[in-house]
């Protein structure tokens, strides 16, 4: 009997709703953490795992030795190299592939470059109307690196102590 008429007078005096708008209240004059995203974005981690990018070396020469350990570690086997030794005797990539559609964005292919080469970058938004625009050759991946290698040196920087 006594459950009843509580459960009555909460009925009556509305304390679900009293206490829904006081919560409303409460959340109403604090700061809003929503962004307007196309012109306001968030901060990245400098592990994010976004867009792949071959990286060359101050001098402008491609860091890529060829040793093959991204492709080999690859699961979803979506990257694919030739190589080729130059006249100085080292060797270097005469094609480099990756098919976007196929990576599952593991992180793998950034693990084993003992030359940091291969990097997956911080750019997120690179969607594509076909497929084909999906298959990147070494010259895609070369430009991905020229665009985006301060972010790429600062993330790698960050992440240092850590790898």
């Amino acid at each position: 009997m006594a459950a009843s008429l509580d459960r009555s007078a909460r009925a009556l005096l509305l304390s679900e709703l009293v206490s829904g708008m006081a919560l409303t209240l409460k959340y109403f004059f604090k700061p809003k953490v929503t962004l307007n995203y196309p012109y306001e974005k968030g901060p990245i981690s400098p592990r994010f795992r976004g867009e792949h990018a071959l990286r060359r070396y101050a001098s402008g020469e491609e860091r890529c030795i060829a040793c093959k350990l991204c492709e080999a570690v690859c699961p979803a086997q979506a990257i694919t190299i030739e190589a080729e030794p130059r006249a100085d005797g080292s060797r270097r990539t005469t094609r480099y592939d990756i098919d976007m559609t196929k990576c599952i964005y593991c992180g793998f292919c950034q693990e084993a470059c003992p030359v940091d080469a291969i990097v997956e970058g911080p750019n997120f938004e690179f969607s594509t109307e076909t497929r084909e625009e999906l298959m990147y050759n070494k010259a895609k991946l070369l430009s991905n690196g020229d665009r985006w290698e301060a972010e790429i040196a600062s993330s790698l920087a960050a992440d240092a102590p850590y790898r």
